[in-house]
């Protein structure tokens, strides 16, 4: 699966938020990056999506994943893959 677009809503000084990005670029995969603490709007649309105001969230294609290290973030994206059933 080649998702279409990602979104990855970080804080600047999160370690896993840069753990996130580094993950996703190993992969070659493209994404949007939003820094919540210099956008207000990015924040409020995380918090929407999430229900949470932790960083990281990646939104896939309107999948998210919250508050995650990137063991989770790998599960996530292995479930991604599976076929909807």
């Amino acid at each position: 699966m080649k998702p279409k677009r990602i979104r990855l809503f970080v804080r600047p000084y999160c370690g896993w938020c840069h753990e996130a990005a580094d993950w996703l670029k190993e992969r070659g995969l493209e994404f949007e990056t939003l820094d919540v603490a210099a956008n207000p709007e990015a924040r409020k649309e995380m918090m929407q999506i999430s229900g949470q105001g932790l960083a990281p969230v990646i939104d896939v294609d309107g999948r998210v994943l919250a508050d995650f290290d990137t063991d989770q973030l790998a599960a996530f994206w292995e479930r991604l893959q599976q076929p909807a059933g």
